[in-house]
């Protein structure tokens, strides 16, 4: 199939055919890739690593192709940025891929095991999901970053990324696959949808029978639609509405550090901080710390009539709406509360059950944070910029799942992978015919 502009467009019967063919292909590589042992597997990253490095001409060659045709889309600034490669992002790339290398492999660890009183030896066993599908907006290393952790984990993975990025995919995805096969991949372990008509989404959440999960990776309205189709397991997060509540015995000075951190050290990601909640015992004191400090980082404060009444004009009037905004930007809306029940009531109403944080030195009041507020990782003093996989310790991720059934939380090579049961026997019946 050949690689398809944003200008062609293809039948769907077509885009039907090519997609349910891709399906099958994957199908067949990840019963193969099920079988591969850790060191193959470990082999076949370093191989695809060294390919990236070996294509480097050729995927900036590519990538320059998208910034041009971005640049003539009236991309923005920020937009191009994130498209754009160049040699250090390239190196950062591969050694992503070494990284995923070095890493344990999931697949095999036993999670329980157990005899029973007739004999039967029954082990509970990671393996491999299968066929992971994976939708995706902009970044193209998201193309390199899903792959490595879908093969680590023995899974085929079928990706399809944004118009904005096509050249600069099908480039990463060559030289992943072409490596890989060096050192033993299966034909079409790692397969790029090679054009973007909006259909190959339709077609693609339908493909129950070959595809087993299905991730999408970007705005709210990419994940409705996929959501609203899917005839599979979809892993998502729609919003990062991210809270941290100061309370009354807080030690003020962390609080404000840890604010600042968490809404301008990067405030375009999910796990920034969005709406800041402050105990009244402490919001004359605290509130003009944090505004003076904010305001020198240019954040713009949207407040409840008690912020106001404490702040002045330096900030502005929240509404309804402002509790439920994912702003992504340097925005924050602040919310004097008269106790910690009302603080975990407010996340858990306006919330997206990502990550929330309280700053407290009261241990009591912590647990009952971290146990009552119903998010995917809740914190206790620290920023909530260390909801990540890198950060936890899981070496990477392919996304944060507000979800509460399989994965919660940063997704990493264990959130990849299922578990199956081997019983062994030596002759059972359950029931004697004779």
């Amino acid at each position: 199939m050949p690689l398809m502009s944003g200008s062609e467009s293809l039948s769907p019967e077509a885009i039907h055919e090519e997609i349910y063919a891709m399906g099958k292909r994957a199908r067949a590589a990840g019963h193969a890739l099920a079988n591969l042992a850790a060191d193959q597997k470990n082999s076949i990253l370093r191989a695809m690593a060294a390919e990236l490095r070996s294509q480097a001409t050729v995927i900036l060659s590519e990538n320059a192709k998208d910034l041009e045709d971005g640049r003539e889309n009236g991309l923005s600034s920020a937009m191009l940025d994130r498209l754009r490669l160049n040699e250090s992002r390239l190196e950062a790339m591969a050694d992503g891929v070494e990284q995923v290398a070095q890493l344990s492999d999931p697949v095999g660890d036993v999670l329980d095991e157990k005899e029973r009183p007739n004999g039967m030896k029954i082990q509970q066993v990671r393996v491999p999901i299968g066929v992971i599908g994976i939708i995706f907006e902009s970044r193209p290393n998201v193309t390199s970053d899903a792959a490595v952790l879908c093969l680590k984990s023995g899974n085929a993975t079928i990706l399809r990324g944004g118009s904005e990025a096509i050249h600069s995919n099908r480039a990463i995805c060559d030289a992943l696959q072409t490596g890989g096969e060096a050192e033993g991949l299966p034909p079409s372990s790692i397969q790029l949808v090679p054009f973007t008509d909006r259909e190959s989404v339709k077609e693609m959440a339908s493909m129950d029978r070959y595809l087993d999960l299905i991730i999408p990776r970007g705005g709210k309205g990419l994940i409705e639609t996929v959501v609203s189709l899917a005839r599979m397991p979809v892993i998502k997060h729609y919003d990062g509405i991210c809270h941290v509540f100061v309370d009354e015995a807080a030690e003020l000075e962390m609080a404000r550090l840890i604010t600042v951190d968490a809404k301008t050290q990067k405030p375009g990601v999910c796990n920034a901080l969005e709406t800041l909640l402050v105990h009244e015992g402490v919001a004359e004191k605290l509130l003009p710390e944090v505004a003076s400090s904010l305001a020198c980082l240019g954040v713009e404060l949207r407040g409840c009539q008690r912020t106001e009444e404490i702040l002045g004009e330096v900030v502005g009037v929240a509404t309804e709406e402002d509790w439920r905004a994912e702003y992504l930007d340097l925005i924050l809306s602040i919310k004097v509360v008269a106790s910690k029940e009302e603080a975990i009531e407010h996340i858990n109403l306006y919330g997206s059950h990502h990550t929330d944080c309280i700053v407290t030195d009261d241990l009591e009041s912590a647990e009952k944070f971290l146990r009552e507020v119903d998010s995917a990782c809740t914190f206790h003093n620290l920023s909530t910029r260390f909801s990540d996989g890198e950060e936890f310790g899981f070496g990477a991720e392919i996304g944060i799942s507000t979800d509460k059934i399989h994965a919660r939380g940063p997704m990493a090579l264990r959130e990849l992978t299922s578990y199956q049961y081997r019983v062994r026997g030596n002759g059972q019946l359950k029931e004697s015919p004779y």
